[in-house]
């Protein structure tokens, strides 16, 4: 297998966390987003939508979408259970996962991709122009506070996400308020579980990259 990522954005990071907690080690190469190598050949032969992180199999196959990447490795590297260890508690670490990329990311992307002039003309992700439209720059920062307050409810009386043990749904929540910072926003003063959970979180080797 080889990887094909950049691990300052937010997907790849979400993806080197796990492989971090699991000790996997994979053949990467970098592919630099900040000189737009990811739009150009020879990296849209691999991934034609020019997004990473991408992982080419050793069949050829090429999968892109990082929950898809993650539930692949999980079978293959089993040890250290980062995606449940029983249908319930699957099904919740997936749906927690969904909700952090839906709620927590899109938000701040929807910042920052309609704000940022690096973005013009590629509000969305993928080979098809979008023009910017800075009238959801102040929805998507709603949208960041709001989620911040879901999570801060969910983790009150919590250590993790979900169950007893640190799993991909902890690796999303920390990874979106890692991205937050990327638009100015920061977790409210008055969400002190979020806080103490994302101080406990940074302490983790895997983190701290």
């Amino acid at each position: 297998m080889k990887l094909y990522t950049y691990p300052p954005a937010p997907n790849p990071k979400r993806l080197d966390i796990f492989l971090a907690e699991k000790g996997i080690d994979l053949e990467t190469e970098l592919v630099d987003l900040m000189s737009k190598e990811h739009l150009s050949e020879p990296y849209t032969l691999i991934n034609s939508w020019g997004t990473v992180p991408a992982l080419v199999l050793d069949d050829g196959m090429v999968m892109t979408e990082v929950i898809g990447i993650l539930s692949y490795l999980e079978d293959l590297y089993p040890e250290k259970p980062l995606m449940g260890t029983d249908p319930l508690s699957r099904a919740l670490v997936l749906s927690w996962d969904h909700r952090c990329f839906s709620e927590g990311f899109l938000a701040v992307a929807e910042v920052l991709r309609n704000s940022a002039p690096a973005f013009a003309g590629r509000s969305l992700p993928g080979p098809v122009s979008y023009e910017q439209i800075p009238q959801l720059v102040d929805r998507g920062q709603k949208r960041i506070q709001t989620f911040y307050s879901v999570l801060n409810q969910h983790l009150e009386g919590r250590d993790f996400m979900v169950g007893d043990h640190f799993t991909v749904a902890d690796i999303a929540a920390f990874v979106f308020i890692e991205f937050s910072g990327w638009v100015k926003a920061r977790i409210p003063d008055d969400c002190a579980s979020l806080i103490a959970w994302h101080q406990q979180v940074s302490t983790r080797n895997s983190t701290q990259n």
